[in-house]
């Protein structure tokens, strides 16, 4: 494998490392159930600034109304001392500061009316939340659990992605080391043939052919001796057979030559004998 290869192969396992955590379910799950926590606040942020605003809008409202009643006053006192004029202004304003009112009435309506759906909503919202957190935590268990008996099977049975790499790895080994040990068996041969000179030894092509032709004679000088030495432990056998023979041989004659002489030593006595 060459090494845009190599980079390639290294740069794929990245990526899908990076992809695989992406997809985790229980990383998507806890950021599902950040996004509805998120929606609740902003729910509750929502409830907090109508009612902030209806409070305002009543303080408002309570504002006109005493000036209502104040106005109201006024015009009765006018009355009171004979100046209709200033009674009728007094009355012009009680009348619009009562349109204000009813105004702010029915907004501070309004914003009751969206706090109150508002807060439903929460209530909703909150319950959806424990919900999901109680499915959210038993689906990350099983998960986990299946991820777990997952990663125990694929080192059991090694088909997990770590193994295809150990083995995947073990391959470029052994196919490094077959090149290697193929590029040094041809060094050696191009070097007992000749085609290359050892740097390390000072000896030539003509000088290992004439060391060779030394060597032979050597191994040729030393079958010789071999033979020699076989050949006379072959004879020593012969020359003993022959000495036992003539050991056996004299020991016969000698046997011939003893019963002559005892023949001839009864003839003797027979001769001795008086008639």
């Amino acid at each position: 494998m060459g090494l845009l290869s190599r980079l390639s192969f290294l740069v794929r396992s990245k990526l899908n490392a990076l992809i695989g955590r992406a997809e985790d379910p229980a990383e998507t799950l806890d950021y599902s159930y950040q996004q509805m926590r998120d929606e609740l606040t902003d729910v509750e942020k929502g409830i907090a600034d109508i009612t902030a605003q209806k409070k305002r809008l009543e303080v408002q409202r309570d504002r006109l109304e005493e000036n209502i009643e104040k106005h109201n006053e006024q015009a009765r006192e006018a009355m009171a001392q004979d100046r209709e004029d200033l009674a009728k202004r007094a009355l012009e304003k009680k009348q619009a500061k009562r349109s204000q009112a009813e105004d702010l009435a029915g907004q501070i309506q309004n914003l009751e009316s969206t706090q109150r759906n508002l807060e439903e909503k929460k209530a909703d919202l909150k319950r959806q939340i424990e919900e999901f957190k109680t499915k959210k935590e038993t689906v990350k268990a099983r998960y986990e659990a299946a991820e777990a008996q997952t990663r125990v099977s694929e080192a059991v049975t090694g088909v997990g992605d770590e193994m295809e790499d150990v083995g995947r790895a073990i391959d470029q080994a052994t196919e490094k080391t077959e090149e290697m040990e193929a590029r040094a068996a041809a060094l050696d041969e191009l070097e007992d043939r000749g085609v290359l000179d050892n740097a390390m030894s000072d000896q030539d092509q003509i000088d290992r052919e004439l060391e060779a032709g030394r060597e032979d004679r050597n191994i040729e000088a030393e079958l010789e001796t071999l033979r020699e030495s076989e050949g006379t432990a072959e004879a020593e056998p012969e020359t003993e057979k022959e000495a036992e023979a003539e050991e056996v041989k004299a020991e016969l004659e000698a046997q011939v030559d003893e019963s002559e002489v005892e023949a001839e030593l009864e003839e003797l006595r027979e001769e001795e004998k008086p008639e």
